[in-house]
């Protein structure tokens, strides 16, 4: 058995301050039942609760682009090896031949 429920949602800092948006999510009834429980356990609102977790998911997310894009930015531009671009060395001398 599926639930309709109106959540009023803050997801960001910017949509408080220009006001919330109602959205209508389909939930199962036993999802929805556990997530009203966790939402009283922390003292809220199921709808500040889902707000909280979706906050801290957009949040998680741009993180981890942020992230990757720096590292990628990395990877093309190359590590300085101390060398200046010259090699001084022979694989022989390398590998003790």
């Amino acid at each position: 058995m599926t639930v309709c429920v109106t959540f009023f949602l803050w997801i960001t800092r910017k949509v408080r301050a220009m006001g919330a948006q109602n959205v209508t999510l389909a939930l199962p009834a036993d999802l929805l039942r556990e997530a009203k429980h966790l939402a009283v356990d922390r003292g809220m609102s199921l709808s500040r609760f889902v707000a909280v977790i979706l906050e801290e998911h957009v949040v998680a997310t741009r993180r981890y682009r942020s992230a990757r894009a720096r590292q990628r930015r990395l990877l093309e531009g190359g590590r300085p090896l101390g060398t200046g671009g010259r090699i001084t060395w022979r694989r022989d001398e390398l590998h003790g031949r």
